[in-house]
């Protein structure tokens, strides 16, 4: 999992050689194991919410250096599969979410500090922390050769407008925008995910709710904005 992503403008060696390089060390050294290489969907292209999600089997067009090293991370880790026969599974992350760090963490201090959200990134797709890393270990048990590639997310396409509104009733403050919804997002289907695992035990609702009351509490937070808003790929 170890892996870079902010801070990739004006460092961009550093990012593949975190992003590619280690990993292409990785899959040598650990040949003979079982292993489950986490990347992103930021792999992917942008898509409408007409289109859906994109499934596995969506043709990769990585924009941006940080999105380009972390297929290259994937290609290191099919290299070694591919050379030494490791079993791999290759895991397309949307937005993990804990208390303290995530995309609507984002939103619901933008909105409780009287901040505008932005609206460029127009959708998301989220996960809790705690699905994500079950679902990771479980995944271990289909990793193959060639790679086992698996998007991990939640079902639902959440409007980044409404979650501001359902942070802003549960603040008695009205959100402001800065934007207009953008036409696209990086849109994840887990649909096959979900067929082995089954869904996520915690839905949006409760993250929101959940998020909320962290930030009235004053929760400690890492203070690592995710940047999801970005369209271009700089990070």
């Amino acid at each position: 999992m170890a892996a870079r992503k902010f801070g990739t403008a004006g460092a961009e060696c550093l990012t593949w050689a975190m992003n590619t390089h280690l990993p292409g060390l990785v899959a040598s050294r650990y040949r003979n194991s079982l292993i489950v290489a986490f990347s992103t969907g930021n792999v992917y292209p942008l898509r409408s919410a007409s289109e859906g999600g994109a499934l596995e089997s969506t043709p990769t067009t990585p924009v941006g250096e940080y999105a380009q090293s972390a297929l290259g991370r994937e290609r290191m880790f099919e290299y070694g599969s591919a050379k030494w026969g490791t079993p791999v599974t290759i895991l397309r992350l949307n937005y993990a979410i804990d208390l303290r760090y995530g995309v609507l963490l984002d939103i619901g201090q933008a909105v409780n500090q009287n901040r505008p959200v932005d609206l460029h990134m127009p959708l998301v797709n989220v996960m809790w922390q705690g699905d994500a890393n079950s679902w990771c270990l479980r995944s271990f048990a289909h990793s193959q050769s060639p790679p086992f590639v698996l998007n991990i997310t939640g079902p639902e396409t959440l409007s980044v407008r409404d979650i501001a509104m359902e942070f802003g009733r549960y603040f008695g403050i009205e959100p402001q925008f800065n934007s207009e919804d953008g036409p696209t997002a990086f849109l994840n289907n887990a649909a096959k995910a979900q067929q082995l695992f089954g869904k996520p035990s915690v839905k949006p609702s409760e993250m929101i709710e959940w998020i909320a009351h962290w930030i009235r509490q004053g929760g400690t937070m890492l203070g690592k904005p995710t940047h999801f808003q970005t369209r271009d790929g700089k990070f």
